[in-house]
Parts: structure tokens; sequence; C-alpha cells
């Protein structure tokens, strides 16, 4: 570890880092399960309360592109705790929502202040390990922050059994007020701090995109989550209004597509071993492209052939996380948190693009999932054999 923490062992800061990478997945998954009960309580149609979703992810990522580089300037601990504030505020504002406008303008809030938690996060790996060392802690973090989507939508599905949807949102608030005083005890992890101005420091989200070597590969890497991100958006609707489920039994069938997410990040550790993570990466965007096919010809027959399919490609998609980071953060020596900004960013964008596409397709969506699959995996698969031997990209 490059930088040393009093209050957190290195084991302990790879944890804390996690629980700062869960905001993302807890604030989408927790609430999916309730997400048919709340049209009728909030007197909303369905694209509006999916507005919630995608809206929360679109301010998300834009949090994350502004708090990041900001993070360059004032620090990571100054940055992280002004944006857990902020979150925390709109939780309790999501939690007191008479009608579906304030749920939404409270969700844009709480996403606004969440994104400084997934911000200084990545950057935090950057300030405190390097090489092989890094790579394999965004594996464990990786790992361990996917059992948040993991357990959010059987917590929410067992909150919302016995309580109300509201419940879920002061449950995040409880979550936020823990991750607050925990990152009260994290000591500042940035070595240098940027001694222009706001405005110059937000100006470097343009230079490290002028980097051809990160630039060439961002679009590439990030757009895998838009079909993901499509599926967890539709889930409880295919679930419970296409198959017929209930709330419970939609948490058990997320849980364990999202424990591909699990899986992912651990496989790749023990391949990462024995094949290069290259190949690995090129291995991962040809499931994708394979499941597209088998989510087209089988998916809509059963609950158990979609969430077999689905499994797979999570598995697959999150297997090429921790490489693909590390590639594009060893592409840029210095502006780490503009770097990670635009990584996070870039990839939640893309990805709420793909919740409002899959909004529209209400009568069935999983033909329009597996085109979404079928059509990215092949496009991206094909741009990265072409990308991966160029002369700028930093091997």
């Amino acid at each position: 570890m490059n930088g040393k923490q009093h209050f957190f062992s290195d084991r302990t800061i790879v944890f804390m880092l996690a629980v700062l990478g869960a905001f993302p997945p807890l604030s989408t998954d927790l609430y999916l399960p309730a997400l048919p009960h709340m049209m009728g309580a909030l007197n909303a149609s369905q694209s509006a309360v999916n507005l919630s979703l995608s809206l929360f992810l679109i301010f998300f990522s834009f949090g994350i592109l502004f708090w990041g580089p900001v993070s360059e300037k004032y620090g990571r601990k100054p940055i992280l705790m002004s944006g857990l504030l902020l979150y925390i505020a709109g939780s309790a504002g999501c939690a007191m929502a008479v009608n579906v406008e304030m749920l939404i303008v409270s969700r844009i809030f709480q996403a606004f202040g969440g994104g400084a938690a997934e911000a200084v996060a990545t950057a935090m790996v950057k300030d405190l390990y390097s090489g092989r060392k890094r790579e394999r802690v965004l594996a464990v973090v990786m790992a361990m922050v996917v059992v948040a989507p993991v357990i959010a939508p059987v917590l929410g599905a067992f909150i919302f059994k016995f309580l109300s949807w509201r419940s879920i949102f002061w449950f995040l608030t409880f979550f936020a007020c823990v991750a607050a005083l925990m990152s009260s005890f994290l000591d500042e992890t940035l070595a240098t701090r940027y001694e222009g101005s706001v405005l110059h420091s937000l100006g470097r989200l343009g230079i490290v995109l002028k980097n051809p070597g990160f630039s060439s590969l961002l679009l590439n890497f990030s757009i895998v989550h838009l079909p993901l991100l499509a599926f967890i958006a539709s889930s409880a609707f295919i679930y419970i209004n296409g198959f017929g489920m209930n709330e419970q039994e939609y948490g058990l069938y997320f849980g364990f597509n999202a424990v591909g997410s699990l899986i992912g990040p651990l496989l790749f550790m023990r391949l990462s071993k024995f094949v290069n993570s290259r190949t690995i990466i090129t291995v991962s965007l040809s499931m994708m492209l394979i499941c597209g096919i088998l989510l087209e010809l089988f998916g809509p027959k059963s609950p158990i052939f979609f969430a077999a399919i689905m499994f797979v490609c999570t598995i697959g998609v999150s297997m090429m996380r921790p490489p693909s980071a590390n590639i594009l953060l060893s592409q840029q020596d210095g502006d780490t948190g503009s770097a990670a900004s635009l990584i996070n960013f870039t990839a939640l964008f893309l990805g709420s693009i793909g919740m409002y596409l899959i909004s529209l397709a209400t009568e069935n969506p999983i033909p329009v999932l597996g085109i979404m699959m079928i059509f990215i995996g092949a496009a991206c698969c094909i741009s990265w054999l072409l990308l991966r031997n160029r002369s700028f990209v930093r091997k």
C-alpha cells in the first residue's frame, strides 16, 4: 500500500472501499421489488416510476464527473463527506415523498451526492495501490461490492413484506449515516493537490480525454453496461408481471442473477494466474454475444431459462471489470480523480440510456434485451480486437 491509514488496516481499507462502492447497487436494487406497488401508491405510471431509476443513474454519473476532478483540488475526504451528507438528505426526501415528482427530485439529490462515494472510492484505489496489486484490489473490491445486489432485492422484498416501501429509503438513509461515520476516520490519501481553480480542475477531464489510449478504450469498456442495467430496470416487470411471481420470488431470482456479479471478479482472479487479462476481456465480450442469441431463442419460454442466460451474461460482464478498469487507469499517469470519474460516469450514463430504452418496451422487453446484447457484444468484441494491440494503448 502506497499510503498509510492510521485507523484502517490494509484489509479494512479494502472493506471500506467496498462499502463506498456499494451505493449504486443498493440505491437501485433495494427498491426494485416495490416498483410495481409504488405505481399505485404514488398514482404514477410505469414510465414515471422508472424515471426515478434512470434519472438516478444519470445524475449519479454526473455527480461522479463533478466530484472526481474536484477531489483533486480539495482532497478525497472532504468531497466524500460532502457527498454523503447530500445523499442522506436525498434519501430522507425519498422516504417522505408524497408524489412521484417529489420522489424523482429527491432521487436526483440522492444520486448527485452518492456520486462522490463512487468517484472517491475508485480514485483512492489508484492513490493507494499500483501495478498488479491494484488489479487484484480492484477485483476484491468489486467482488465485495456485488454482494450488495445479491442481498439488496431479497432485503428489499423482506422490508416491503413487513413495512412500507418508504422503509426501504429510510434504510438507505441509515446506511449512508454509517458510511459517513466510517469515512470520518479516513486519512487523506491524495498526496499532492491540484493548485488551480475549480473550473481548471474540472477542465482536467478534457485533458484526460485527449489521451488516445484512454479515450479509445473508454467507450468500448463502458457500453457493455447498457444491456446489464437495462435488465436491472426491467427485471421486476419481467419476473413479476411477465412470469407472474410475487415480490419474494422475484427477490430470490434477481439475487441468483446478481450472484453472477460476485462470481465474475473471483473467476477473473483465478483465471488471471494462467490467462492473459486481455484474453479474458475478449472471452467476456464473446459471452455477451452468445447470451444475447440464447436470450432471443429461449429467454421468453420460462423464468428458469431467462435467469440462467442472464446469470452467464452477468458473469461475463463482471469478469472483465477489474482488468478493463486497470487498463484504463494505466493509460493515465496523473489526473487520477478525473480518469476515475470518466470511467464510472461513462458506464453509468450509458447504462441509464439502456434503462430508458427498455422502459419503452413495456409489452415484451426480453427480445429487446436480447437484441441489445447481440449488437453490443459483437460491436465491442470487434473493436476491442482492433484496439488492443494499437501502439498508443499502454500494455
